[in-house]
C-alpha cells in the first residue's frame, strides 16, 4: 500500500512539472518582414519661426486718423487701404497747385500761338513753359506727401491688433498697425560646425511645436550662414516651412530634426536586436519544411531612432524576424508563430487574437 501512494505521488509530481516544460518547448513569436526602407540620420536643434515677411507700419507726418479700414487679425491683400489721415488741408493744396497748372497751361497755348504768328518773342514762350513745369512739380510734390497720409498693405498677410482709433493724433515713427504674411514661415536655427559639411540647401526637415504635440511640420533648408559664432562654434541655419491654416506664428520655438544623408538602407525593429556585448543578433524565422524554425544569425547594425535600427549586414530584405517572444527562443528551436506585425496589425492585436 506504501509502494502504492509512493508511485501515485511520483506521477502526479511528474505531471505538475512536466507539463509547464512541454508547453514551454514550443515558445510562441510573433514575426516581422525586414524591408528596404528611406533612412536619414537625424540632427536635432532648436529653432525660432519668424514670418516670410513681416513690418510694422507708422506714421510719417502728423495728424488725427480719418479712417481705420481693418479689424483685427484680418487677412488682407497687397495694396489695401488699411489707414487714412486727415488731409483734407492736402488735398486743398492739390487742387489750387492743379488749377495752377491748368492756368499756365493755357498760358502757354496762348504765348505759343502768338509765337507762330511772329506776334511775341519766343523767350516769353520759353518763359510759360518753365513755369507750366514748375506747378506741375509742386503738383506732384503735393500728390507725393498725399500718399503719407495713407497707409497700404505692402504686401499680401495678417493684419495684428488695431491698438488705434478714428480721431487718434498719431506722429512720425507712431507704430499704427503689424503685418505678417504667413503662409510661408522662416525657421532659424543652429547646429555645430562640425556637421557644417553634411548640411545643404534642400535638405528636408521635420519641426514640432508645443502648441500642437500631435502634428508635424515639414520643410527644407533654404540657406546656411556664412560665418560661425567663434563663442559656440555654431552657423546659422535658416528654412522655409509651409504652414497649413496660418496656424503656426513668430516667435515659436520648435523642436527641429534635419533629415541629413537620406538613403534607401534594410530598417528592423529595435525589439528584434539582441545584444551580446558587442555583438548584436537577430532570430530568423525558417519555414521552409512548413515548420517554424529559428535560425540565430548575426547582424551589423548602422544607425538607430526611435523605435528602429538600420541594418547593414547579416540579412536580406524579406526574411521573416522575431520581434516579440525572444526570452524563450533559442537557435534551432521550433517555434509557434501567433502571425506578422506590420503598419496594419500590431503586436497587441496578434496577442490579444490568440487568448
Amino acid at each position: 500500500m506504501l509502494v502504492c501512494k509512493r508511485i501515485f505521488f511520483f506521477w502526479l509530481f511528474s505531471q505538475i512539472w512536466t507539463t509547464p516544460l512541454l508547453a514551454q518547448s514550443t515558445p510562441s513569436v510573433i514575426g516581422h518582414y525586414a524591408a528596404i526602407t528611406t533612412w536619414s540620420d537625424p540632427l536635432e536643434a532648436l529653432g525660432t519661426l519668424s514670418a516670410d515677411e513681416s513690418v510694422t507700419l507708422s506714421a510719417t507726418v502728423t495728424d488725427t486718423i480719418a479712417e481705420i479700414n481693418f479689424e483685427d487679425g484680418e487677412q488682407v491683400e497687397r495694396g489695401r487701404l488699411l489707414i487714412r489721415l486727415e488731409d483734407a488741408e492736402e488735398q486743398a493744396q492739390l487742387r489750387a497747385a492743379q488749377a495752377l497748372s491748368d492756368e499756365r497751361r493755357n498760358a502757354l497755348g496762348r504765348a505759343t500761338q502768338l509765337q507762330q504768328r511772329n506776334l511775341a518773342p519766343r523767350a516769353d514762350v520759353e518763359d510759360s513753359q518753365a513755369r507750366l513745369r514748375q506747378s506741375q512739380a509742386d503738383a506732384q510734390a503735393l500728390e507725393a506727401r498725399l500718399s503719407n497720409y495713407r497707409l497700404h498693405a505692402p504686401f499680401s498677410g495678417r493684419v495684428g491688433f488695431r491698438n488705434v482709433s478714428i480721431g487718434t493724433l498719431v506722429t512720425p515713427g507712431m507704430a499704427l498697425v503689424t503685418l505678417d504674411k504667413l503662409d510661408v514661415m522662416k525657421l532659424d536655427f543652429t547646429v555645430p560646425d562640425v556637421f557644417l559639411g553634411r548640411l545643404s540647401a534642400g535638405l528636408k526637415l521635420s519641426a514640432k511645436t508645443a502648441a500642437f504635440p500631435d502634428e508635424v511640420f515639414s520643410g527644407e533648408i533654404s540657406s546656411i550662414g556664412t560665418r560661425i559664432d567663434p563663442i559656440t562654434r555654431s552657423v546659422s541655419v535658416r528654412a522655409d516651412m509651409v504652414n497649413p491654416g496660418l496656424r503656426l506664428r513668430p516667435g515659436m520655438l520648435m523642436e527641429v530634426v534635419v533629415q541629413q544623408r537620406i538613403r534607401n538602407t534594410l530598417v528592423l525593429p529595435e525589439a528584434a536586436i539582441e545584444p551580446s556585448g558587442n555583438r548584436h543578433f537577430v532570430m530568423l524565422i525558417d519555414q521552409q519544411d512548413g515548420t517554424p524554425r529559428l535560425e540565430r544569425r548575426e547582424v551589423v547594425i548602422g544607425e538607430r531612432r526611435s523605435g528602429e535600427v538600420e541594418v547593414l549586414d547579416g540579412i536580406s530584405a524579406g526574411d521573416l524576424i522575431v520581434i516579440h517572444g525572444l526570452q524563450l527562443a533559442r537557435d534551432g528551436q521550433q517555434v509557434r508563430l501567433l502571425g506578422i506585425a506590420d503598419e496594419e496589425t500590431g503586436i497587441r492585436s496578434l496577442l490579444e487574437a490568440d487568448r
